[in-house]
């Protein structure tokens, strides 16, 4: 169940209130301020129980399909500096403890230039947040589940594969995260890949409803990611690989 499978739900609910509590209560929505946790849709939920239109026991299974469907949700509300650095590194070292932040004591060359460390392989970690491309509002009013039909764009940008080895790329949905593992030089030469910046060392990948199938061969269960980004990586430094052109 997503939020508009939500609000069509509740719709059909306020419909069958008698016509004064239904109008008591689109006049209080039409003024009503929201501050969380208390929202609109907490609300007409209260509004609804009131009035006995729902039981409790309808509510809490109510409750329990939209969270299951929408485990993390929750990640669209995050500042997109805090989701693409400090959630994406910090939820990959969860995945797998042999992952540690770069730093100058395991690098003394290190400048920035690559996120994470697993034995000696150097890891950039890149996440996107798919949403529906054509409807309008905040993030998480746009936020889809993976099987949603609507049209969406993860942007992975400022990919630097000369300054490290290998890739993890993070794709969210409401109910789903997927994992891709890519070598520098699958990045490099990905049939996708294009400067972010016109002559710059940065590079973007665009992964789209139209796409995406194209990457279920960099595909990695979350229990095998450290494992397969080792692997990633080494093949890149057994095969030194040509400059992006």
């Amino acid at each position: 169940m997503n939020i508009d499978q939500l609000k069509t739900y509740l719709d059909t609910l306020i419909k069958t209130l008698a016509t004064e509590d239904k109008e008591r209560l689109m006049a209080r929505m039409s003024e009503l301020i929201s501050r969380f946790p208390f929202n609109e849709y907490e609300y007409i939920l209260m509004f609804l129980l009131n009035k006995k239109t729902i039981g409790f026991n309808d509510y809490e299974k109510l409750r329990d399909k939209y969270v299951s469907a929408n485990k993390y949700r929750d990640l669209f509300d995050i500042a997109p500096r805090v989701f693409g650095g400090t959630w994406a590194e910090n939820h990959v070292i969860e995945l797998d403890n042999r992952f540690v932040k770069a730093k100058r004591d395991s690098d003394p060359a290190f400048s920035g230039d690559y996120d994470l460390r697993i034995d000696s392989v150097k890891v950039e970690v890149k996440a996107c947040r798919a949403y529906d491309k054509n409807k309008s509002g905040s993030m998480g009013e746009k936020a889809i589940p993976h099987d949603s039909p609507a049209r969406f764009w993860m942007n992975f940008q400022q990919l630097k594969p000369d300054l490290c080895d290998a890739f993890i790329f993070i794709g969210v949905w409401t109910n789903q995260i997927i994992y891709w593992a890519l070598s520098a030089d699958e990045v490099r030469n990905n049939p996708y890949v294009s400067h972010q910046h016109r002559g710059g060392i940065e590079y973007q990948i665009g992964v789209t409803d139209r796409n995406i199938r194209e990457f279920d061969k960099y595909q990695v269960e979350p229990s095998r990611l450290g494992s397969e980004t080792m692997k990633k990586g080494r093949t890149k430094k057994n095969n030194p690989s040509i400059p992006c052109l």
